[in-house]
């Protein structure tokens, strides 16, 4: 059978399904990067440069348990959960990655042809998960600010609008939603999923919102304040109704018991690891004020840990390769309403510097063509 053969068994509406363009990894970039894999300066998955909590690394090495499946029910995980957050364990359920929760609510909630609405330009992820779940995405576009529009959302509302999802901070604009608008979102109805994968840099969030409303749920990661990305640990907060029901149709073990060992060191250690969030918010400050002094970039402001900034002069394209060859990875974006854009995680002060030297370096070979 050749592979044109086998198509033919494939869902129709997948064959040209794009995927998800992830984050490189330095270990594909050892040819066309100057200088060794070690000095390269990784700003393009909105990781934290400072790494996850030393006790988290002790843990690791001393626990005897790997060869035991985690508990299915999650209890002492959603026990934990419940005193970091406030919010009760019953609203409380953990996946791998809040990516993880996102396709299961969608799973739980749309049927073939559902609309989903969602506010671009937004998490990739979101219409990743709706197209590969039978839904059909309605964008609403958010403004020159990259502000979300609450009339033009309730417009695009139909009888077959099935969720509403909302990033705040939003990725990859770094925009806040005030309470408000997202008070007036919640209060249209319809299901609505908050994406709060910054909150800690932020220090804004729905979740106490949960016991009051029947329609909202709030996501979260331990992935970027917490330094615990490759362990791929989140969790959601819903209504104890949906909560049970993603209980039911979660994968048995979907946290691992590394990712178990790694959410309790954590939440011993939440001041060391707040003090870093500080760090890095003081440092996303810092370097939004030096590139506005990059003439051909216009940075956004942002509450998440990265910077998105227009490309005003050339192609964002041809920038990420220049800084790549020079060992600098960011996010370029090419697409509806991010056109030649740039999204730059905060990295430590002195890799900062680093990329701020590269770009003035760039303007100047700009300027002497």
């Amino acid at each position: 059978m050749d592979d044109e053969s086998i198509e033919k068994f494939i869902r129709q509406d997948l064959l040209d399904f794009g995927g998800y363009a992830a984050s490189k990894s330095p270990e594909i970039l050892k040819s066309g990067i100057k200088g060794s894999l070690e000095g390269i300066i990784k700003l393009d998955a909105n990781e934290n440069p400072y790494g996850c909590s030393v006790k988290v690394n002790r843990a690791l090495a001393d626990y005897q348990g790997i060869n035991i499946y985690p508990d299915s029910g999650q209890k002492e995980l959603r026990k934990q959960l419940q005193e970091y957050t406030g919010v009760a364990a019953e609203h409380i359920v953990a996946s791998a990655g809040s990516d993880q929760l996102i396709d299961l609510i969608l799973r739980l909630f749309i049927n073939p042809g559902d609309e989903v609405i969602n506010c671009v330009p937004t998490f990739a992820m979101f219409q990743f998960f709706v197209k590969l779940n039978w839904g059909t995405v309605v964008e609403v576009s958010r403004d020159e600010e990259f502000h979300v529009n609450i009339a033009a959302i309730k417009a695009a509302i139909t009888n077959k609008t099935k969720l509403i999802l909302l990033a705040t901070p939003n990725n990859p604009t770094g925009t806040i939603t005030p309470r408000e608008d997202v008070l007036e979102i919640i209060e249209t109805g319809l299901p609505v999923v908050i994406d709060e994968a910054y909150f800690e840099f932020s220090g804004e969030t729905a979740a106490p919102l949960v016991g009051n409303y029947k329609n909202l749920m709030v996501l979260r990661t331990f992935s970027k304040w917490a330094g615990l990305a490759g362990l791929r640990i989140g969790y959601g907060m819903f209504p104890q109704k949906i909560a049970e029901y993603l209980l039911r149709i979660k994968e048995p073990y979907s946290v691992n018991v590394a990712a178990l060992v790694a959410v309790t060191e954590t939440l011993k250690d939440t001041n060391v690891l707040m003090d870093r969030v500080k760090t890095v918010n003081d440092e996303r400050e810092r370097l939004y004020c030096m590139l506005k002094e990059i003439k051909w970039i216009k940075p956004y402001p942002s509450k998440a840990n990265f910077i998105l900034c227009s490309v005003l002069k050339g192609r964002a394209k041809e920038l990420q390769q220049k800084l790549e060859e020079r060992g600098v990875l960011v996010r370029f974006f090419d697409q509806p309403f991010l056109r030649d854009s740039i999204r730059i995680s905060i990295g430590k002060p002195e890799e900062n510097d680093i990329l701020i030297e590269i770009l003035k370096e760039l303007e100047e070979d700009s300027n002497d063509q």
